[in-house]
C-alpha cells in the first residue's frame, strides 16, 4: 500500500499518515485544508487476491481524507474503464472495472464524492515517475538482461509522466471546476510502442517484439482501450525523456 497525501505544500508520506486510521487523518487534516490524495494501492494484481485491503485503502481511505478535508483533489485511474469504447474515453461515459483494482478505484471516487462536495476527481493513466517501480524501470531491467522482450501490442493508452501530471494537478487545485476530469499524457500507443521506445531511448541492446494479451495472461484483467481524453498533458514521448533525463 504506498501513496501520500500532500496539504498545500506539506508532503506526508504513509508512514506519517495511514489513511485508513480515521481518527489519525481527522486529526491531521482540517476544513481550510486542500488535500491532492495520492494514497492508494497500485498493485493491480496482487487487489485480485487481496480486494478488501485494497478498498480499505482506495475506497475508506479516500472517504476519510475527504470528509476531513475543506478541498480534496483524488487521483483515479483509467481502469474504472472496460475498454471496449471504440474511441477515447471522456469524463462522462459509463464506468465499467473488469478488475479488483479498477473496482476498488471507483469506489475510491464515490466516496470521495459523497463526503465532500467540493471535490475533484482526476483520472490519469500509465503512470511512471520517480519514487517507486514503474513500466519504465521494469523494461529497461529485462532490457539489460535479455536478448528478446515480448509486450502486449492489443493494449492502447496515453502514458503519464509524474512531473507533467503533478503540474495538472496543481492547477486544478486552484479552480473550483469541480467534478470528474481526465488528465493524460499526449498521444497514445500500445504497451509494445512504449517498450520499443523506452529501449531505444535508453540505447539498450534488446530486440522488442509484439505479442497478444492472450499470449501473456496476468492474473487482473486489463482494459483494451485506456485512451483518456480531456486535458491532455505534453506528449507521452516528452515525458519519458524528461524521466529519463532525472532518474536516479
Amino acid at each position: 500500500m504506498l501513496g501520500q497525501v500532500v496539504e498545500a505544500d506539506v508532503s506526508l508520506t504513509r508512514e506519517q499518515l495511514d489513511v485508513t486510521d480515521r481518527d489519525a487523518v481527522g486529526a491531521a487534516l482540517g476544513p481550510d485544508d486542500l488535500v491532492i490524495n495520492c494514497a492508494a494501492w497500485t498493485d493491480v494484481d496482487g487487489a485480485e487476491e487481496h480486494e478488501q485491503e485494497a478498498l480499505r485503502v482506495n475506497s475508506e481511505g479516500a472517504r476519510n481524507v475527504a470528509e476531513a478535508a475543506g478541498r480534496v483533489i483524488y487521483v483515479s485511474t483509467d481502469y474504472v474503464f472496460d475498454g471496449t469504447k471504440a474511441g477515447p474515453y471522456v469524463p462522462a461515459d459509463p464506468v465499467n472495472p473488469v478488475s479488483a483494482y479498477g473496482r476498488t478505484k471507483l469506489a475510491g471516487e464515490r466516496a470521495t464524492a459523497e463526503a465532500n462536495p467540493r471535490h475533484l476527481i482526476v483520472r490519469t493513466s500509465w503512470v511512471f515517475g520517480r519514487g517507486g517501480s514503474n513500466f519504465v524501470e521494469t523494461i529497461m531491467r529485462l532490457a539489460s538482461e535479455r536478448d528478446t522482450l515480448r509486450v502486449v501490442n492489443d493494449q492502447i493508452g496515453k502514458p503519464t509522466y509524474t512531473g507533467h501530471l503533478a503540474t495538472a494537478l496543481l492547477e486544478l487545485a486552484g479552480s473550483e471546476d469541480y467534478g470528474i476530469h481526465h488528465r493524460a499524457g499526449g498521444g497514445q500507443c500500445s504497451w509494445f510502442e512504449f517498450a520499443r521506445e523506452i529501449v531505444c531511448r535508453a540505447g539498450l541492446d534488446c530486440m522488442v517484439e509484439p505479442c497478444t494479451t492472450e499470449e501473456f495472461p496476468r492474473p487482473a484483467p486489463r482494459p483494451a482501450n485506456s485512451v483518456l481524453e480531456g486535458g491532455d498533458l505534453p506528449d507521452w514521448r516528452e515525458g519519458l525523456e524528461a524521466y529519463l533525463g532525472v532518474r536516479v
